[in-house]
């Protein structure tokens, strides 16, 4: 494994001692947060404010739920290891509903009422295109834990970034090779009627194309849909694969009513987890998912043998090998997205020691030094595996999982590589005015 230090740009890294040293033997410090964690004074004593855009509330509320609990491990581990560049780091947190007007009034408030130093955090890609646009007008650095190709599309602007997890495109051009040898070439694509859904049905169709493959069908759904029943119907009797990938808090309908219209007899299966983020896989009503394949960001099954900064990571957010909490066992977690807020908080906190930020002055210095990036190396800081950084989107590729249902539990069967899922670039926001 790579040295992490190798892949921070090569600028003056300010580390606590380094930062204990300018401050002078005399310098005060300031207590955060549980415990007894001592900060030096470097040129500023308070914290810096990280804006939080959490759903706590509407379709995306069981996300907002583990990724709030996610980003609180985090930061308090950060906060431990001695904060950022000397300074505690605040989480200040707005719920903004799910809803992109809101999220556009929550990055206004962040920026003029919270003065935050950045905003973060944001998932559903609806809200990140009405938010997005208000943080590159108030030059809010914005760190996006999506995964829409909204970012990497060059349709946003250079203080939007989503360095932490993967994007749509990148997704499904690194599996359709497997599905289509696999598991079948004639797909029916069920998707959420809104961006998120919009990149799996055109970028999708695209790469099963490419595989001598065909889309049959395409069913948009409403994402604030109950009931499916009446969809089902739809999908051609002549299809090999149900493509599916459902969002909300009506999934587990979603998944229960589609074996109960086909069930024993039914095309082959595969799904992203985001059908099922959040819902135990042993649930009444989902047996016939047995032998179906998911796509899994980071699965949730830990496995026989897993990492030990998977063990790491799942010890410090309170989530068992299953992907449940410690705590209650039915409490299934969103484990293949929450990591994305610890490893965005981890390449913020890079970013802002490589550019020895100190305040709202030097947010060009932590835009250059977000896209200084390259090189990202798996470990305790980025559980879910290494990735590679392209500045001119402000997106990360990394390794996609195919993990198959066998006795109510998704065991991995095939892991791709980052360069399975590598595209050219389509834009460069590094052209653009900071």
């Amino acid at each position: 494994m790579s040295d992490p230090k190798l892949i921070v740009p090569a600028r003056k890294r300010i580390t606590r001692r380094s930062a204990l040293k300018l401050a002078g033997a005399g310098a005060a410090a300031s207590i955060m947060g549980p415990g007894f964690v001592r900060y030096a004074q470097a040129q500023s004593s308070e914290p810096i404010r990280i804006g939080f855009q959490v759903h706590r509330t509407g379709i995306g509320a069981a996300y907002g739920r583990w990724y709030e609990r996610t980003t609180t491990a985090a930061v308090k581990l950060i906060n431990e290891q001695g904060g950022i560049n000397g300074r505690p780091v605040e989480i200040i947190a707005e719920d903004d509903a799910t809803d992109p007007g809101r999220g556009a009034e929550v990055v206004e408030k962040f920026a003029t009422q919270h003065k935050c130093d950045v905003a973060f955090g944001t998932l559903f890609s609806h809200v990140v295109m009405g938010s997005a646009p208000r943080a590159g007008e108030l030059k809010l650095p914005y760190y996006v834990v999506s995964e829409g190709h909204h970012v990497a599309s060059g349709a946003l602007n250079r203080y939007t970034f989503q360095p932490g997890i993967t994007d749509v495109k990148s997704q499904v051009i690194a599996m359709a090779p497997w599905i289509a040898k696999n598991v079948g070439k004639k797909v029916t694509m069920i998707f959420p009627d809104f961006a998120f859904g919009h990149d799996h049905r055109d970028f999708f169709s695209a790469a099963i194309k490419a595989q001598g493959g065909e889309v049959n069908a395409l069913i948009p759904i409403p994402p604030t849909e109950s009931s499916f029943t009446r969809y089902f119907p739809q999908i051609p009797m002549d299809t090999e694969v149900i493509y599916h990938v459902m969002v909300g808090p009506a999934v587990l309908t979603f998944v229960k009513e589609l074996g109960e219209h086909f069930g024993s007899q039914h095309p082959a299966l595969f799904g992203f987890i985001d059908s099922l983020e959040a819902v135990d896989l042993k649930s009444p009503g989902l047996e016939f998912l047995e032998g179906s394949y998911l796509w899994e960001a980071f699965p949730r099954n830990a496995g026989a043998s897993p990492a030990a900064h998977d063990t790491f990571f799942r010890e410090k957010v309170g989530v068992d090998q299953f992907g449940a909490s410690v705590s209650d066992a039915a409490d299934i977690s969103t484990y293949s997205h929450m990591f994305g807020c610890w490893e965005t908080l981890y390449i913020l906190k890079q970013a802002m020691e490589a550019a020895g930020y100190q305040g709202p002055a030097d947010k060009a210095k932590l835009i250059e030094a977000t896209e200084a990036i390259t090189a990202i190396a798996e470990g305790n800081e980025h559980p879910q595996g290494n990735k590679i950084f392209n500045a001119k989107i402000h997106q990360s590729f990394g390794h996609q999982n195919i993990t198959q249902v066998k006795n109510g539990v998704s065991e991995l069967v095939y892991r791709t590589t980052i360069e399975e899922g590598l595209y050219e670039p389509a834009a460069d926001y590094t052209k653009m005015a900071l």
